[in-house]
């Protein structure tokens, strides 16, 4: 079945190694049948890096092992993000001789190396894929879960949308939400928002005004949310539009791939209100969960979601003063924007079914 979801939880009844979760990903891995889809294969593992001191991506454990499985069954394998040369992956344990296996950038050391698809979603017109990974004979997709200011949700969908393409790529969809807007009588010139800023995009002149060069700036929004009095805000609020590119930029990713050359495993530990590339780590919004892996994008979406309540929440996962909605689900309590609402264009996409089976491995 396309849209079945192997599932393995926290649970364990003894001390032993073997009931942990990176031995129960094995497991995962062995049912399956991964083994006779990589053999012979170039696979790009597509993971999250993160950045700063950030310490809430995947374990290298989870990588090593995933690595060797690869390696065990005939593939050749290698991890893969954009940024990777500037974002320092080997401050967070992530080296060729910790994984098994090397870590590259997408797109090359200097970020050159794409190839650019057309798409057409209004302003959302380039998908400039990372060579390495359009080069690729399978892709395995593995995703840290967590939460995220601009969709709500990130997982396997935004760790290929955002995540193996270019800046421009990444700015058009976001500029699906619409620009940024300064309101110089409300800002402090605190300067907060100059700090978030990942990619050097802004900066305020000489006569105090906030000025942002479009060439670097991906609309991300960091320097909107971290803005302690809005003087920073967006022209739209079309998240929805968002949600839309996200899944079309993964089906346009996802198409250079042969029918059933794309796996995706899904890490549910160290849920977190906002993405890894914020460079900081905060308190997880609920326990650990476990680890889920299936050949369909859409079901396994949907399966973390479910497992991700508000009734579980850890009040401190949330910062202090912020007050949650009282509908929906726990990340659009949050962030005011419903994550399940990226199921649907997925399967308007064919980018497979929501309504999946879960199927537990111990």
């Amino acid at each position: 079945m396309a849209n079945k979801v192997l599932f393995s939880n926290m649970a364990f009844t003894a001390y032993e190694a073997e009931q942990t979760l990176p031995r129960k990903l094995e497991r995962q891995l062995l049912a399956s049948g991964l083994g006779d889809r990589v053999k012979d294969k170039t696979v790009a593992i597509k993971v999250h890096v993160g950045s700063e001191v950030g310490y809430t991506t995947i374990p290298p454990v989870f990588m090593r092992l995933l690595a060797q499985f690869v390696k065990d069954h005939g593939g050749n394998c290698f991890f893969t993000d954009h940024y990777v040369a500037m974002r320092h992956p080997e401050h967070r344990g992530y080296t060729q001789e910790s994984l098994g296996a090397p870590v590259l950038d997408v797109a090359g050391y200097l970020g050159k190396y794409l190839y650019t698809k057309e798409v057409h979603l209004k302003s959302f017109r380039h998908v400039d894929i990372g060579g390495l990974i359009h080069d690729a004979d399978f892709l395995i997709d593995f995703s840290h879960v967590k939460g995220h200011g601009c969709c709500a949700y990130g997982g396997a969908v935004k760790n290929i949308a955002m995540g193996c393409v270019s800046d421009r790529t990444r700015r058009e969809q976001h500029g699906l939400e619409g620009g940024l807007k300064w309101d110089g009588e409300k800002c402090t010139h605190c300067e907060q928002c100059i700090a978030a800023c990942n990619h050097k995009a802004n900066s305020f002149t000489k006569e105090g005004e906030y000025t942002i060069n479009f060439h670097n700036c991906t609309l991300c929004q960091h320097c909107l949310k971290v803005c302690p009095v809005g003087a920073i805000t967006k022209t739209d609020a079309s998240y929805l539009d968002f949600q839309k590119g996200l899944a079309l930029c993964t089906k346009t990713v996802l198409d250079t791939f042969e029918p059933g050359n794309v796996f995706f495993i899904n890490l549910l530990i160290s849920i977190t209100a906002m993405c890894d590339c914020w460079g900081m780590t905060t308190p997880a919004l609920v326990p650990d969960i476990g680890v889920m892996s299936s050949w369909d994008i859409a079901a396994i979406e949907k399966a973390s979601l479910d497992q991700i309540t508000w009734e579980k929440l850890n009040p401190e996962g949330i910062p202090v003063g912020i007050t949650l909605g009282n509908k929906g689900h726990l990340f659009e309590r949050l962030h005011g924007k419903d994550p399940y609402s990226q199921l649907g264009f997925l399967e308007e996409l064919g980018l497979g079914k929501a309504d999946y089976t879960l199927e537990m491995v111990k």
